[in-house]
């Protein structure tokens, strides 16, 4: 703590001291700059002489964070002093190189902020404040069902995302169904946010398909999922999920019963085939009898004719 107040005290002493002469130099830095968390991120900062000279030499430079009293990172007397997770941009940096951007190494969101670089050269100081926003892209959303006796709804997740986004719900035809969910916002212990939404079905809801799709905070499309339910909601299966077992127990029971009872019927009729030929068959013998008898009759009485006219002759 020593050290550092230290150099603050010459840092401020450099400044008043170039202040008394006009400054040639000034800094051109970024206003804004939009990071990705849990990356590094850079505050571009660049001094620029307003003279073409070439022998611009930092002698003080600092960086800090608003609302913070120890500085990110100083340099003076030939020495540089950062913090952990801060650096400057530029690998081996030398009192003689203009470009004095920061380099925070893994981005959080207590890194979101003002910033304030201040720098002395042997020709001028200059002090510009700039903004850092960081962004997380949202995990892709999990559906789950909830189904009890008094609630059948759908639940959406979808968390590590920053800022605060959306989700949104669709059902076929892409007609929008967000009004009808609830939705909650919770903050993690990372500062990043986690999205709910839930979606209660209705008795008469009859959709084979809901997608749930997450937005950042531009309402712009991150990811999505689309859910499939195993049947069409009823109110039927709402108020009596024995039935809805019952049901797929027979649905199963059918594949099994439906090729026996063709091959049965197959049987069957084959069976009745072969009764219809025998059957057939028994008829048609007896019918031959009667006209045998009429060719045996017709036969006696021509050897009866033939025995009476041999008689008449003999008498």
């Amino acid at each position: 703590m020593a050290s550092h107040g230290l150099e603050l005290h010459i840092f401020v002493a450099l400044c008043i001291c170039t202040r008394l002469v006009h400054s040639f130099v000034k800094l051109e830095c970024d206003e804004s700059t939009v990071g990705q968390h849990g990356h590094q991120v850079v505050l571009t900062c660049v001094i620029k002489p307003e003279e073409n000279d070439g022998d611009v030499k930092v002698r003080a430079l600092t960086w800090k964070k608003d609302g913070d009293e120890i500085p990110l990172l100083m340099f003076g007397n030939g020495n540089i002093t950062p913090k952990p997770g801060y650096k400057l941009a530029v690998p081996s940096w030398d009192e003689t190189n203009l470009n004095i951007s920061l380099l925070i190494t893994h981005t959080k969101i207590a890194d979101i902020g003002s910033y304030e670089c201040q720098v002395v050269t042997d020709t001028g100081d200059d002090t510009r404040t700039m903004r850092l926003q960081l962004k997380a892209r949202y995990s892709k959303p999990e559906i789950s069902e909830l189904n009890d006796k008094d609630t059948r709804a759908l639940v959406c997740t979808s968390q590590g995302g920053y800022p605060k986004g959306a989700l949104r719900w669709l059902v076929e035809n892409d007609t929008d169904w967000t009004k009808g969910a609830q939705t909650e916002v919770k903050t993690l212990d990372s500062g990043l946010f986690q999205l709910t939404s839930t979606l209660p079905l209705l008795p008469s809801s009859t959709f084979s398909k809901y997608t749930c799709i997450v937005e950042n905070a531009s309402r712009i499309k991150e990811d999505e999922k689309t859910y499939e339910p195993e049947q069409h909601p009823s109110e039927h299966t709402a108020e009596d999920p024995e039935a809805v077992n019952a049901t797929n127990e027979f649905n199963k029971a059918s594949k099994v019963i439906a090729p026996v009872v063709v091959i049965g019927s197959l049987i069957v009729g084959l069976l009745l085939v072969l009764i219809y030929k025998r059957r057939s068959q028994k008829a048609r013998r007896p019918s031959t009898a009667p006209l045998m008898d009429g060719w045996r009759g017709v036969q006696s009485k021509e050897e009866d004719v033939e025995g009476g006219d041999t008689g008449q002759e003999e008498k």
